[in-house]
């Protein structure tokens, strides 16, 4: 599958832009991992950009999350690591992260949105924010609540503490600045 095809089925089964946005921040984060790590900059970019690709259908069913979207993958007949990617960046019982691309995955869905969250209130945006601001509001446990810290943490991992996680992140995002809005 292509990137534009990836895109495409994105676009056809998520209706909220914002999830859209955090698909595309998610897929840079992982493509920018995955230079850093000399690892398929397009498995794992496919991983991230696709990963919440049923979340439309399982927002009121979270326990489903991942696992339609490896169901649709699967019928596609997408790469498997791909399909294990997305579907153990929940980390449900019995569907948890394995690889290094998993693990990826799994800490850097909550990192973007703590990113996003802390762009949103710098002063002069994403490009311009540093790993300090952000760690700064890794800090503060009342900011962007809904990112788990101790899911992110899991970074480690991938082999990487967590501020050469969050900077590298924060790199692959800031390449799609234009895109998120940011």
């Amino acid at each position: 599958m292509t990137r534009k095809e990836a895109l495409e089925l994105v676009e056809q089964n998520v209706g909220n832009r914002n999830l859209v946005k955090h698909m595309i921040a998610t897929e840079a984060a992982m493509r920018q991992l995955a230079i850093y790590f000399d690892q398929d900059e397009d498995l794992w970019g496919l991983t991230g950009l696709l990963h919440d690709l049923d979340y439309d259908e399982t927002h009121n069913d979270p326990e489903m999350h991942g696992v339609i979207a490896a169901r649709k993958l699967e019928k596609l007949g997408l790469d498997k690591r791909i399909i294990q990617g997305v579907r153990a960046h929940v980390g449900h019982k019995g569907y948890e992260p394995k690889s290094q691309m998993d693990w990826a995955l799994y800490a850097v869905d909550p990192l973007t949105g703590l990113i996003v969250a802390a762009a949103l209130m710098h002063p002069k945006g994403l490009r311009e924010m540093d790993v300090k601001f952000i760690l700064r509001r890794f800090e503060e446990k009342k900011f962007a609540a809904g990112a788990d810290r101790d899911q992110i943490k899991q970074c480690k991992k991938t082999g990487l503490d967590l501020e050469d996680f969050i900077t590298i992140t924060l790199n692959g995002m800031k390449k799609v600045a234009d895109v998120l809005g940011i």
